[in-house]
């Protein structure tokens, strides 16, 4: 007897599917990277870039320059529903960014001295009236300078 035609395809369409030749794509691009710098241009103690915009699964990872740094979310600056996260000093973390909103990043030891960044998830203006009051003084001016420049 003589093979249908196609059938040879569809023997092979399991063996496709199992290898993961279907599957559905994973979510393209490797993460953004953000430096934790002691100095940059203008100044010291940065995150560089200091803003992002990022479509909601976009991940991010944060780059160990110096072994005083590390990556945190700033709790009163945190998407309802999004999980907050901590890296240890001097740890190079990856996090996933899936809730839309406005994050502040913050590094634990010099959040005082205003080593902080934002990220915005998803569509939003980020405009001074979503950063809450009640923050460091040099808190509040960094995030000035960030909103500055973004116009």
């Amino acid at each position: 007897m003589k093979p249908l035609p196609g059938r040879r395809a569809l023997v092979a369409l399991p063996l496709l599917v199992l290898s993961g030749g279907l599957a559905p794509p994973a979510r393209a691009g490797a993460p953004r990277e953000v430096k934790m710098l002691n100095r940059n241009a203008t100044g010291g103690m940065v995150y560089e870039p200091d803003f992002l915009r990022l479509a909601p699964g976009e991940r991010v990872k944060f780059l160990a320059t110096h072994v005083t740094h590390n990556a945190a979310t700033i709790p009163a600056m945190l998407p309802e529903g999004a999980t907050p996260f901590k890296g240890r000093i001097n740890e190079e973390i990856e996090v996933r960014f899936d809730v839309p909103g406005l994050y502040g990043i913050q590094c634990i030891p010099h959040y005082a001295m205003g080593m902080v960044m934002l990220i915005q998830v998803g569509e939003g203006e980020v405009t001074p009236a979503r950063i809450p009051d009640g923050l460091p003084p040099r808190v509040r001016e960094r995030f000035r300078e960030i909103l500055a420049r973004l116009g």
